[in-house]
């Protein structure tokens, strides 16, 4: 059976001067087009957005654009967070983003967890930092912390990643909820660095406690 999909020998062959005349329209519109995948994120973040309940809310803002782009690279039928399970991710869209698993078809009951989730294990170190420097203790600042745990997993810079207006909302979400770790990054680090930093200096201190306490011996000593 021949195949139906696109052949390139049927489409003619394009003409220096409408190469010219393309290139030409994409300089003097200074922009470049988004790529099918960019688009389809940025629609289901407008959907994310116009059924938001705070709108304006930064937290609203980091968890709308994580998770758009987390359903975009994954698909509705995975977790959007990182170790947030259904019961938890429900509620956080309901408090967010009322109607917006319905929307998206969500099926609760069959919602799995994305093999990059399972390959991240070092993403629970950094929520169990975040965590523990929380300047207010409530759901928001948890779903915060999933969440910059899940943009930590993407290529761009942090804010991006979260698809922020700006660095300046990363930062002031980051000092507001986790204050007495984000006023370290004194030298303005770009965020996933000063993390990573943060984490590998976590972990150097678990180390030497434990290799100056009891366990310097070996077990049953």
């Amino acid at each position: 059976m021949p195949s139906m999909g696109h052949n390139p020998s049927h489409n003619p062959p394009r003409s220096p001067a409408h190469a010219a005349s393309h290139s030409s329209m994409r300089a003097r519109s200074g922009q470049e087009f988004p790529s099918p995948a960019k688009t389809a994120e940025n629609s289901v973040h407008k959907a994310l957005m116009a059924l938001a309940s705070r709108p304006g809310y930064g937290v609203t803002q980091a968890l709308a654009g994580t998770i758009a782009h987390s359903w975009q690279v994954r698909g509705v039928r995975y977790f959007p967070l990182f170790g947030l399970n259904a019961e938890t991710t429900y509620r956080l869209l309901s408090t967010h983003f009322p109607g917006i698993g319905r929307m998206m078809g969500v099926a609760w009951g069959e919602l799995t967890q994305p093999a990059a989730f399972e390959e991240a294990g070092a993403l629970n170190g950094l929520v169990a930092m975040l965590d523990q420097h929380r300047t207010v203790v409530d759901e928001d600042g948890t779903w915060l912390a999933h969440a910059v745990a899940t943009s930590c997993l993407g290529e761009e810079e942090l804010w991006r990643d979260m698809n922020l207006p700006s660095v300046t909302v990363l930062h002031d979400l980051l000092h507001d909820f986790f204050t007495i770790l984000a006023v370290r990054n004194r030298s303005d680090m770009p965020w996933k660095k000063f993390l990573q930093k943060e984490l590998a200096e976590r972990a150097e201190r678990c180390i030497r406690r434990v290799g100056g306490g009891d366990y310097a011996h070996g077990p049953g000593r």
